[in-house]
């Protein structure tokens, strides 16, 4: 039996100082998990553990984000998370400093449902 994807959200983050691809991408999964909720485990019956969660990042830069260290960012179900080139990195033309944007798709997934 296959997967079904029943969400996705969408998110945005950023690291502002300090160049940090991981930070950027964490901010960007939360943002789009933050206003989340799933009522249907309780109402359908389903556990939460049933879910399969995947989550892609982009950045400029995605060999600089540790992938294994935003699994626990996501609070239920089996999450994998990816990165890929995306994002957009922006330089303060005044300073040189750059600016690290992540963005982030997290979808969730279930068995199909009879």
């Amino acid at each position: 039996m296959s997967d079904q994807r029943f969400i996705i959200e969408m998110g945005m983050g950023n690291s502002l100082y300090g160049q940090d691809y991981t930070k950027a991408a964490a901010r960007a999964i939360e943002d789009a998990i933050r206003h989340s909720t799933i009522p249907m485990f309780d109402a359908l019956g389903i556990a939460s553990s049933e879910m399969r969660v995947q989550v892609t990042v982009g950045v400029q830069k995605p060999e600089a984000v540790d992938c294994d260290a935003l699994v626990p960012l996501l609070p239920r179900g089996r999450a994998t998370v990816r990165a890929v080139f995306g994002g957009m990195n922006v330089t303060n033309p005044d300073t040189g400093g750059v600016a690290v944007v992540a963005s982030a798709a997290v979808e969730a997934f279930l068995p199909k449902q009879a």
